[in-house]
C-alpha cells in the first residue's frame, strides 16, 4: 500500500481488525520512510457495478460517493457513525446481490430513500430534496403530505 503522505510503497502493517459489523477489516499502517500513520479498509466486493444515470450515462459505482451523499444527509442528527456504516454497507451489499451489474441510478436513489426512512426523517428528507429535485416549496410540500398520516375522521356528537 503506497503511502499517502511520501508515495513510499513499502509500507507496513501494525494493527488489523473487523470494522463495519465484521464486513471490512480496518488496518493501521506505518511507513517507515516519513513515520506517517494512516488507516485502510478492506471490504470484499462481490461484482463490479455500472451506474446508468437518467440520461444513459454509464459510470462505475463508488461507494465513496455513496457514502458522501449519506453523510451530507445525516449531517447534524444524531445517528450514531457506525450505524451510519452498517447502513452504507448494507446498501452496497443489497445492490450487489441484486443479481444485475448494470443498476439503474433511480434503483440506487430509492434504496438509500428507503434505509433513510427507517433511521432518520429529517435526512430522508434532505436527501429525497436533491434526489427528487425539489424546485419549489410545494414541491417540499407535496412531499411532507405523502409522510404525514391523513387526519382521523371527525367524530360527530
Amino acid at each position: 500500500m503506497r503511502c499517502p503522505f511520501c508515495g513510499n510503497i513499502d509500507t507496513q502493517v501494525k494493527d488489523s481488525r473487523p470494522a463495519e459489523d465484521h464486513v471490512a477489516i480496518r488496518r493501521r499502517r506505518f511507513c517507515p520512510a516519513c513515520s506517517g500513520r494512516f488507516t485502510t479498509y478492506e471490504r470484499v466486493q462481490l461484482r463490479d457495478l455500472v451506474v446508468i444515470k437518467s440520461n444513459g450515462r454509464r459510470e462505475d459505482f463508488d461507494r465513496d460517493k455513496l457514502e458522501r451523499s449519506i453523510r451530507i444527509a445525516l449531517q447534524k442528527r444524531p445517528v450514531d457513525p457506525e450505524r451510519m456504516d452498517q447502513m452504507i454497507s448494507g446498501i452496497v451489499r443489497r445492490l450487489e446481490s441484486m443479481g444485475e451489474t448494470d443498476i439503474p441510478s433511480n434503483t440506487i436513489g430509492e434504496i438509500v430513500m428507503e434505509a433513510l426512512a427507517r433511521i432518520d426523517t429529517v435526512a430522508y428528507v434532505r436527501f429525497a430534496s436533491v434526489y427528487k429535485n425539489f424546485q419549489a416549496v410545494e414541491d417540499f410540500e407535496d412531499f411532507m403530505s405523502e409522510l404525514r398520516p391523513p387526519d382521523p375522521p371527525e367524530e360527530k356528537a
